[in-house]
């Protein structure tokens, strides 16, 4: 038996970003784009900072694979959950709790990664031009930007609005019984923006939801010729924009987007 929570205005205040360990019950496995951030990490050496960092899905095996790396995330319960796990594994990284568009650190990285298409949480053109420019300004002359983001396919942003739909179901690692993840999505298409309402169900032997947990996130996608020219404007010396994580062009509105962007390599004073 399924039901339809409601949506009260104390859950419209919460995002999916609130309780870490919720979270991480569907994604701390999530292998998505880790091979290509630890190889990348690998090439352009430390220091590295994972920005948008969440409960440190690519930033603890980069710590594990001997890698300098830093973290920031704006959600204190993400870096929260983070610390539980480094500590577990004898890992003490540094963390900073800011948005993508306002952290300041004292050091400068060979390599800054956004994973998991979290650059499209920067939900106004100023703010997304303010992350990049952040992440400019904490690069070393030659350094690297990359991160992932999703290219809006007719598909995914023609999508009826109000549409319930079950996007994952896994079994809970304590008790083996099922959870459920349901994401309700509306659309501007004016302002490039999708709205979410999510519902994660606890569900007992019967069946039955036992617990509900709601929040809603925004999130603004990202046209290839409008990413180019704010990484111009953000004054990036080169960048290339893929189709995968293999780096293929980018020709199927069906693709990510892999953005891959370096600073000039003469200092700006």
């Amino acid at each position: 038996m399924s039901s339809t929570a409601v949506m009260t205005p104390e859950a419209a205040k919460r995002t999916p970003f609130d309780d870490g360990a919720l979270y991480d019950l569907f994604f701390d496995r999530c292998d998505y784009g880790l091979e290509y951030y630890l190889g990348l990490a690998r090439a352009e050496g430390a220091p590295v900072l994972d920005l948008a960092c969440g409960t440190g899905r690519v930033l603890l095996p980069l710590l594990q694979a001997g890698l300098d790396t830093d973290g920031v995330d704006l959600f204190e319960p993400m870096l929260a959950r983070l610390r539980e796990k480094a500590a577990a594994l004898g890992l003490k990284p540094k963390l900073s709790q800011a948005s993508m568009s306002e952290f300041a650190l004292s050091r400068r990285y060979r390599l800054i990664i956004v994973p998991f298409n979290a650059f499209v949480h920067n939900l106004t053109t100023a703010e997304q031009l303010a992350a990049l420019e952040r992440c400019r300004e904490h690069l070393v002359p030659g350094g690297l930007l990359a991160f992932d983001t999703a290219f809006p396919g007719a598909a995914w942003i023609t999508a009826p609005d109000g549409v319930r739909e079950m996007e994952m179901e896994i079994p809970h690692p304590v008790t083996k019984l099922p959870v459920r993840m349901y994401d309700t999505r509306r659309f501007d298409r004016v302002r490039q923006l999708q709205y979410s309402e999510c519902e994660i169900q606890m569900l007992n032997a019967a069946g039955e939801v036992a617990a509900s947990h709601l929040s809603q996130t925004t999130i603004r996608w990202i046209y290839q010729g409008e990413m180019e020219l704010l990484l111009r404007v953000a004054g990036f010396a080169e960048w290339k924009i893929w189709g995968g994580f293999d780096r293929r062009p980018l020709s199927l509105e069906t693709d990510p987007m892999i953005v891959e962007a370096r600073t000039s390599r003469e200092s700006r004073g």
